[in-house]
């Protein structure tokens, strides 16, 4: 086994609406999505983001396009006109699931 960033094997998006940030994980490669979706879990994701996802996650598996998206409610401080965060939009939730570390096992990907 070994440790990599997310980036590695998948892209992004994310937005926001409210308290409410939505992040889309998609696979690099038809290959890479059983790995996605043995390590990118809610309970990963909520372990990850720790106290700054008040809410729960919710996962949608979404096979046909290769991705899955998370829903995380109460992730952004009450919203952008509530929040004392610097940057409350769920814009940068995207890159910092990017920089979550997964383990592959030896020969998984490329």
């Amino acid at each position: 086994m070994k440790e990599i960033y997310l980036d590695q094997i998948a892209h992004g998006r994310s937005g926001d609406k409210g308290d409410t940030s939505n992040v889309c994980v998609y696979a690099r490669k038809p290959e890479y999505y059983d790995i996605i979706a043995r390590e990118v879990t809610p309970e990963k994701l909520k372990a990850y983001f720790g106290d700054m996802v008040q809410g729960e996650i919710v996962r949608y598996d979404l096979p046909s396009l290769g991705g899955f998206n998370f829903v995380m409610k109460h992730a952004l401080g009450g919203g952008a006109t509530m929040s004392l965060r610097l940057d409350s939009l769920g814009k940068s939730m995207g890159s910092a699931v990017m920089r979550m570390k997964i383990q592959v096992k030896d020969g998984e990907i490329e």
